[in-house]
């Protein structure tokens, strides 16, 4: 494995946020219904734009001309599962860049196997807690339902594997982020725990990525985007009085948040 300097990955973290502010990347969503709201409002904070198009004969279309998509398992009814499938497929022949969150898969008959499926298609980044990684490498059963019950570094051999497979970057979530490629690995140690207790915290991190992955090399979108969401929570948290304020404080932070605050803060080796 090599390692950027945490110096170079800072600037290149900083730089990407200008670019995405610049940009204004409009970011296809597939996601769980328990978070579009949430999701959608991150995007816009940020400087991104987000578009819930979510169903067949609409998905594919919309996959080619968005910049980033997002493939999130969360609650994956039968007709999301035919969008995912048609709107990977059309971002794969267009170029579009697009994230998989393989929520809660482990044991679960239908998202287990279509993350399997979805994975095969090349990603440019996968983003999961640790049990989800290790379930995806097919090197563990998963967590309790939603939430991990493996450490971050229990996932990395597993990270590793998926990457050097499907040609993706792999982001695990936790206290310190791993990100990979199969040859260069970054950790992020930014956040705060209260990001945990808002419905969505993670998942809209997908959305996120997808974002960055517009305007940078997956493996620098991937740490741009969780340097940025988790400087942000940071701060968010030193105003907050507990969750439910949080998640307001969070979006502000989101919008005030700027390259030289990523260039200076983030904690990445």
């Amino acid at each position: 494995m090599s390692r950027m300097t945490s110096s170079a990955l800072s600037t290149a973290s900083a730089d990407a946020l200008t670019s995405l502010r610049r940009n204004t990347p409009l970011v296809q969503v597939i996601t769980n219904r328990v978070v579009p709201g949430f999701t959608a409002n991150v995007l816009l904070a940020l400087g991104a734009a987000g578009a819930m198009v979510d169903i067949p004969v609409e998905a594919g279309p919309f996959a080619r001309a968005a910049h980033g998509l997002l493939v999130n398992l969360g609650t994956p009814g039968a007709e999301q599962r035919e969008a995912m499938l048609e709107a990977t497929e059309a971002a794969g022949d267009a170029g579009t860049p697009w994230v998989l969150d393989p929520v809660g898969i482990g044991s679960a008959p239908v998202r287990t196997p279509l993350a399997h499926v979805l994975v095969a298609r090349g990603p440019a980044i996968v983003r999961g807690n640790a049990s989800e990684i290790l379930a995806l490498a097919r090197a563990g059963s998963g967590g309790r339902g939603v939430d991990a019950t493996d450490a971050v570094d229990a996932a990395a051999d597993a990270a590793t594997a998926i990457a050097r497979e499907h040609g993706s970057v792999v982001a695990v979530s936790g206290p310190v982020d791993l990100i990979t490629d199969g040859t260069r690995i970054a950790r992020v140690d930014n956040g705060d725990a209260l990001l945990t207790r808002v419905t969505g915290g993670g998942c809209a991190l997908g959305a996120v990525m997808a974002a960055f992955a517009a305007v940078a090399d997956p493996f620098e979108a991937a740490v741009a985007a969780t340097a940025s969401y988790c400087l942000a929570a940071e701060d968010a948290a030193a105003r907050a009085d507990g969750p439910g304020t949080f998640a307001a404080h969070f979006l502000d932070a989101l919008a005030r948040i700027q390259p030289a605050d990523v260039r200076s803060r983030a904690a990445i080796a």
